[in-house]
């Protein structure tokens, strides 16, 4: 794949600069990670690989990205795609928001707003490739194309993660650009560690984006990394290291309003959570607890891991051996 210039840093200059149109559709992507997309698109890409969004939700991050694309002097729309896959319909396991519908309501008896989409898009149909439904059917597990560009908003399970992992991951190549839009998620380290294994082989492209990382691939990602990624392959003790040294490289994003080395703490104390290791959980969280930003963004994380300690607790005190004779010794004085 060949790209103009390799340093994605460079765009970083240019976002004040950039005007997008007033009527985007809705989006839970900030304007900063919009313009972004756009210059991405705009600067950047070549469509000489596959170009990919994984969530497309509403349309706004991908009509900023499209945009970019049909004003880049290098992409051709006649070949080049940009390849859109979401579930595009409301429900559960979905994530989506009913905002997502023109009139902020899911229609009744229809929980579909490809339409909406689709007339979102509708400038940029010709070289958009829409993907609709489950990730594991709607990706071809034998496609081994190249990726040029991989923007991840769907990870928001392990499941799904694994899908991301097993059939577009392992089709990165050298310069080929990530951005993990979720990445101040603490309730997903699947991003955050596995981010940690790639690091021998990719160039973070600076302060994060709002929630957004962007990094480019450098080198090439040997198969076996790979494989312990899509495999959840590492142990508690190696994700907490891993996520470490992507702390030792984030601090907060590009506007200062994101502490990423306390939310990637946090997302530690997930880790631990998902074993069931939820003492150890609670210990890494407590320190937390004063954070600002955490304090007022994340009190429902601080709530679920602290009712998982207590109810661990709770339940090693019932099986305790001196409470079952405590237990005991109650029914032999009633007798």
């Amino acid at each position: 794949m060949r790209h103009l210039m390799s340093n994605l840093a460079r765009l970083y200059a240019l976002l004040d600069d950039v005007r997008l149109p007033d009527d985007l559709p809705y989006t839970q992507c900030s304007t900063w990670e919009l313009k972004f997309l756009y210059l991405l698109g705009r600067h950047h890409l070549t469509g000489e690989g596959r170009i990919v969004e994984l969530g497309s939700g509403g349309g706004g991050s991908t009509y900023a990205l499209a945009k970019g694309l049909s004003e880049s002097p290098v992409f051709d729309p006649r070949t080049g795609r940009l390849h859109a896959y979401d579930f595009f319909r409301v429900g559960k396991g979905t994530f989506a928001t009913e905002k997502f519908f023109d009139s902020g309501k899911a229609p009744e008896g229809d929980n579909s707003f490809l339409a909406e989409f689709k007339g979102r898009l509708e400038p940029f149909l010709p070289f958009l490739e829409i993907h609709a439904g489950d990730l594991w059917q709607t990706s071809d597990p034998d496609d081994t194309a190249p990726v040029e560009f991989l923007h991840i908003d769907i990870a928001k399970t392990a499941r799904v993660f694994k899908c991301v992992s097993e059939r577009f991951l392992t089709r990165l190549r050298p310069g080929s650009v990530v951005l993990h839009q979720d990445f101040a998620g603490p309730r997903l380290p699947w991003l955050h560690h596995s981010t940690g294994a790639l690091l021998p082989y990719i160039e973070i492209a600076g302060p994060p984006i709002r929630s957004t990382l962007a990094f480019e691939v450098t080198k090439p990602i040997p198969a076996d990394v790979l494989t312990r990624i899509s495999e959840d392959g590492f142990s508690y003790e190696e994700k907490l290291r891993l996520i470490s040294a992507v702390q030792e490289r984030v601090d907060r994003d590009h506007t200062d309003g994101i502490p990423f080395r306390s939310v990637l703490e946090l997302a530690k104390a997930y880790v631990a959570h998902y074993d069931g290791r939820h003492r150890q959980a609670w210990a890494i969280t407590k320190p937390l607890l004063d954070d600002e930003y955490l304090s007022r963004t994340r009190a429902d994380h601080f709530e679920q891991l602290r009712k998982a300690y207590e109810s661990e607790r709770g339940q090693a005190a019932r099986r305790s051996p001196l409470r079952r004779i405590k237990r005991l010794v109650r029914k032999a004085v009633r007798r």
